[in-house]
């Protein structure tokens, strides 16, 4: 009768140690098919984001480029000069795209999974909804931490090379701006006018006015003939080293200088060398706010507290404090929505492609979430006017993510898809 009892309490024992093992089982395998579903998410989402932001980035800069040509043809920048500050540009271009480019990503990755309805595999597997978005939420938070490095440090970096690759560049392709008869004013404070150009480069005819600022005498120069000569020439800064400069060589002429006292001195010349190098382009050289980086802008409105006071300083703050502030804004709050449009988008998790609503719910939610992308954009252009509209502008996308976090949970709950 003991051993009887004995084998009966141990068989017990056993079946209870097969139930842990087998429940044991049940979650391992649980757990290593919901990563398996979260790293699959993951992987489809991130490659379609990937693609359409290099998609749209690429037409984006190529338009941009088009516009950027006014460097050569307007300003007499080389080619080279042109390709590097198109190129350095595309940083901006991106930080620009990533919160437009997540929504659509988002938003498409989620319809096409119903539609394959890969989702009704992930809710039979055991998948919560509410723990999905929360997973959808984390990749929310890398992409805001990825453009948070972009606007913080990588954009305004590129953007000041490119500033400083077009001050430090000479008006190489001069030459070929000159036209007959036509006054070109390329060259900052300078005025050319040629009557006619023979086919070996020659001018005939040539009127140059002289009126850089800070001189102290402004000059007017009229020659029969003259060309662009392309010379080597070494900097004092650079003993040893030729760099080319273009210099405008003028015959026959006469030389008319403007002093101060309103009186005019005459010059006859048979031959003079004018450096063209010793001249400014037109182009803007001082960065703007945009090309300033972020520690500079912070350091600029530390001191100035009054709303609109200018700032004077001649190296970094050449701007008002609002404009300042809503670049700051631009740079730190921007990144702040693209988590919302994550929670927004994720209402279509409550939605069937059966529901006679489906359709008019998919195209609500992207409404709704590029709305919000757009007021976020017009707002960060206004929010340095005041302190108050800087609060509100941070304050607004944690607020609508708890409303809509919370709501999100209250709709799961009623579908019986609870935790």
């Amino acid at each position: 009768m003991f051993k009887i009892n004995f084998i009966i309490k141990n068989n017990s024992i056993f079946h209870i140690f097969l139930l842990q093992l087998n429940k044991t089982n049940i979650y391992i395998k649980s757990t290593v098919m919901k990563n398996t579903i979260y790293r699959y998410f993951f992987t489809e989402f991130i490659s379609l984001f990937t693609l359409i932001l290099i998609s749209i980035c690429v037409i984006v800069w190529i338009v941009q480029a088009v516009n950027y040509l006014d460097f050569v043809t307007e300003d007499g920048h080389a080619f080279s000069v042109y390709f590097t500050y198109s190129i350095l540009n595309i940083p901006k271009v991106i930080g620009r795209l990533i919160p437009l480019v997540f929504l659509i990503s988002l938003l498409t990755t989620i319809l096409q999974f119903e539609k394959n309805n890969e989702l009704l595999v992930f809710w039979t597997s055991g998948l919560n909804k509410i723990r999905l978005v929360n997973f959808i939420f984390i990749i929310s938070i890398l992409i805001t931490l990825f453009q948070l490095l972009l606007s913080l440090s990588i954009s305004p970096s590129s953007l000041n090379i490119a500033r400083s690759v077009l001050k430090s560049s000479n008006i190489t392709l001069f030459p070929s701006l000159l036209k007959e008869k036509k006054f070109n004013d390329t060259v900052k404070g300078l005025t050319i006018f040629v009557e006619k150009k023979t086919p070996n480069g020659e001018m005939l005819n040539v009127f140059l006015r002289d009126d850089v600022p800070g001189n102290a005498k402004s000059k007017t120069i009229i020659a029969k003939k003259g060309y662009i000569e392309t010379k080597g020439v070494m900097p004092f800064v650079k003993v040893g080293v030729l760099t080319e400069q273009n210099f405008l060589v003028l015959f026959d002429g006469v030389i008319q200088t403007e002093k101060k006292n309103k009186k005019i001195n005459f010059l006859k010349f048979y031959k003079t060398d004018i450096n063209l190098a010793s001249f400014e382009s037109k182009t803007t050289t001082y960065p703007k706010i945009q090309e300033n980086n972020t520690l500079s802008l912070l350091n600029c409105i530390r001191p100035f507290l009054d709303e609109g006071k200018i700032i004077l300083s001649e190296r970094q703050c050449r701007a008002r404090i609002d404009d300042i502030t809503s670049e700051l804004n631009r740079r730190l709050g921007m990144p702040l929505y693209i988590p919302i449009i994550s929670i927004i988008v994720c209402y279509l998790l409550s939605s069937r492609k059966e529901s006679k609503y489906y359709f008019l719910q998919k195209y609500i939610v992207f409404i709704t979430a590029f709305a919000i992308l757009v007021f976020a954009e017009i707002m960060v252009r206004y929010s340095g006017s005041s302190a108050l509209s800087s609060i509100f502008y941070y304050s607004l996308p944690p607020l609508l993510i708890l409303l809509n976090y919370q709501n999100l949970i209250r709709i799961f709950k009623f579908e019986n898809l609870d935790q």
